[in-house]
């Protein structure tokens, strides 16, 4: 399994011969000025929630493509009547896909499009393929919830976001890595703009003093699991 960070909240996932890519917010992120958009492949795009900058670039990568939306049943929903592909799912649910199997669990945040409209509840992904699994968190503050996700599936990597403001902050990720058994885990959601900006040698001391291993990728930059 590679995963590839593409800046803010979006990381690509390559696994079982298929590219999954989770929260596309590229081509208004200066930090990401060097990724090309119609450059990348995805048959299937994951998303956690619908605020502008997870959803930014979904619909153009989608077209591209051909690729399956995959999110709440209103965010599924939005993209088919727009003639897309998508698969609905809801909190609690699984499917397998032909990568492996997804679950969408809980996140705490809000959900709704650039335009005002209701997005559902946000949500995060399990995702269980070629003997590796990852956690991909979405927007969210630390939550009890997050324990109940080891008692079924033993992690790999979680993907967290560290920027404090909208999400948790580092502490509360180090909190969160506990909560889900896993020692490694992949930063998101940091630096895109004031609000959110880390230091990036503080954020991976807390990790280790806590014997664990906080990976910050640079854009564009890849991890094989």
């Amino acid at each position: 399994m590679k995963i590839t960070f593409y800046g803010h909240a979006c990381i690509g996932i390559e696994v079982s011969g298929k590219h999954i890519l989770i929260d596309p917010f590229i081509s208004a992120n200066p930090n990401a000025a060097h990724i090309d958009i119609n450059a990348l492949k995805a048959d299937y795009i994951l998303l956690t929630h619908a605020h502008q900058d997870h959803i930014l670039d979904a619909e153009q990568i989608a077209k591209n493509n051909n690729a399956v939306i995959v999110s709440n049943w209103e965010i599924a929903s939005y993209y088919g009547n727009k003639g897309l592909q998508s698969h609905p799912m809801n909190h609690g649910g699984s499917w397998s896909f032909d990568f492996g199997k997804v679950k969408y669990v809980a996140a705490i945040h809000s959900s709704s499009f650039p335009d005002g409209s209701y997005g559902g509840n946000p949500g995060g992904f399990v995702i269980e393929g070629e003997h590796k699994n990852i956690y991909i968190s979405g927007d969210t503050a630390l939550t009890m919830d997050m324990k109940l996700i080891p008692m079924r599936t033993k992690l790999d990597l979680a993907v967290l976001p560290i920027g404090n403001n909208f999400t948790m902050d580092v502490q509360d990720a180090v909190i969160a890595a506990d909560f889900l058994n896993c020692d490694k885990v992949l930063g998101c959601h940091y630096d895109t703009f004031g609000f959110i900006m880390v230091n990036h040698d503080e954020a991976k001391k807390v990790f280790f003093d806590a014997g664990k291993d906080l990976m910050l990728l640079e854009i564009g930059e890849s991890l094989v699991l």
